[in-house]
């Protein structure tokens, strides 16, 4: 456990918790990053705006997480790390050059079924009761993601 100051009075933070949630907010990251890659690949306007639109709620997650770890004392990661960068490569030469619109569909799907299992495993940790309901909160976005992807295959 690390003290803080903030405005005077102490407030116990932990670091497992902020690594955690620098954890969620990585694969967050991913999930922009991959996104960015679909929606490359992607010709149909209309399916590039539905894309868009979940993209914009991973970017939202990431200021969700962003400013809650800030608030707790610790430090936003904000790289991807090697592990990240090893499956935005895999995630291109798995989509190829030529890919139908409803394998990249797929593919944004399992990609969103990764990142709820990560939040799983994660909220399985001890996480404070706040930290929980920002991981569950993400989770549950993640899961909507998941039901607009569903409805454009």
């Amino acid at each position: 456990m690390i003290l803080l100051s903030k405005g005077g009075c102490y407030m116990e933070t932990n670091k497992e918790t902020i690594d955690a949630l620098n954890t969620l907010l990585q694969g967050e990251y991913m999930g922009v990053e991959s996104f960015n890659l679909f929606i490359s690949k992607i010709e149909d306007n209309r399916l590039k705006e539905r894309l868009k639109s979940i993209q914009d709620k991973h970017r939202e997650n990431i200021k969700i997480l962003s400013n809650y770890i800030l608030d707790l004392g610790g430090k936003p990661d904000e790289k991807i790390g090697i592990k990240g960068k090893m499956g935005e490569v895999m995630l291109n030469m798995e989509l190829g050059s030529e890919i139908d619109s409803s394998e990249i569909i797929k593919k944004a799907i399992e990609g969103e079924i990764k990142g709820i299992g990560k939040t799983e495993e994660i909220l399985r940790g001890r996480l404070d009761r706040k930290s929980k309901d920002v991981a569950e909160k993400i989770m549950d976005r993640d899961r909507k993601a998941i039901d607009e992807l569903k409805k454009l295959l």
